[in-house]
């Protein structure tokens, strides 16, 4: 179950009200590396994980943690955006609040639709979509893709910190940004203690037996380009970080195999590629075969 307390982990409070920087902040609340976005995936592997234990409640601890940070952001969007000015002061564009909006650079359905508060969108206004999220099932991809999303959100943060000299609101940019910089070195230190324990290894999947891959290339750097400085890359040569082999280095894609033959499921009736005539033809066959008319 779910208990909410109305207090927020952090102080949520502009200096002022900023509707343009509001727009800015939803990309951290609603983008693909938003907070949203973290704390369903988190949420999403905590419920599929069918293992009790540290690493499921590791989920659950950090997934409920994320469901705080998106009510800290909405919260700020929420002060940014109240009583903002347009941004604007020409008498003859501030006379059409919907074209001030669009010129100050501010979100117009922040007004329209959300009455002057957050929404589940990105910065242009993009659906946040559940397809964002990671839940695979393996712990070591997923706890993966978590570092992932939290080094992205992080970068975001900061660059959004730089684009505001509004006290409050880099007060909580400061410490979700901190929160991050725990966070990704939360799932760094899990995916160390997943293969400590051996419960899962790279390359993922750690059950699959390498013996059914082709053992030729599963080890070798094939150069697909003419950037010949990539054979300087602890990646071409040396032993691989799984510690199952040596990498070894191809300096030119070796010579293909020829192409199948063309398939034709349905060349009898409408394909065109392989019989031209067909393209007189097929009003009349088609016509016959199923009696049409």
């Amino acid at each position: 179950m779910f208990l909410h307390r109305q207090e927020l982990q952090h102080q949520a409070k502009p200096d002022r009200p900023d509707a343009v920087y509001a727009r800015k902040l939803q990309e951290v609340l609603g983008g693909q590396y938003g907070e949203i976005t973290i704390a369903m995936q988190y949420g999403f592997q905590a419920w599929n994980s069918h293992i009790p234990g540290k690493y499921r409640d590791l989920l659950y601890g950090i997934a409920s943690e994320e469901f705080g940070h998106v009510e800290m952001l909405a919260t700020m969007i929420a002060q940014l955006l109240e009583k903002a000015p347009i941004g604007i002061t020409d008498d003859g564009l501030q006379a059409d609040p919907a074209v001030a909006a669009v010129v100050g650079g501010m979100d117009v359905q922040h007004a329209i639709v959300a009455g002057a508060g957050a929404r589940a969108v990105d910065s242009n206004g993009n659906p946040w979509m559940g397809s964002y999220i990671t839940a695979s099932g393996n712990l070591l991809a997923d706890f993966t893709a978590n570092a992932n999303g939290e080094m992205q959100g992080r970068l975001q943060a900061a660059r959004l910190y730089h684009m505001t000299d509004d006290h409050g609101v880099r007060d909580l940019l400061g410490f979700l940004i901190a929160r991050d910089t725990m966070h990704q070195n939360q799932w760094l230190a899990a995916i160390q203690d997943l293969q400590e324990n051996g419960v899962e290894e790279f390359p993922v999947p750690g059950k699959f037996p390498q013996s059914h891959e082709d053992q030729d290339v599963h080890y070798q750097y094939i150069n697909f380009s003419d950037g010949a400085a990539a054979a300087d890359g602890k990646w071409a040569s040396g032993p691989t970080p799984d510690g199952k082999g040596e990498f070894s280095y191809v300096a030119e894609p070796p010579a293909g195999v020829p192409m199948p033959a063309p398939t034709h499921p349905d060349s009898r009736f409408y394909g065109t590629t392989e019989r031209p005539d067909l393209i007189e033809k097929a009003g009349a066959t088609i016509k016959d075969t199923f009696n049409i008319g």
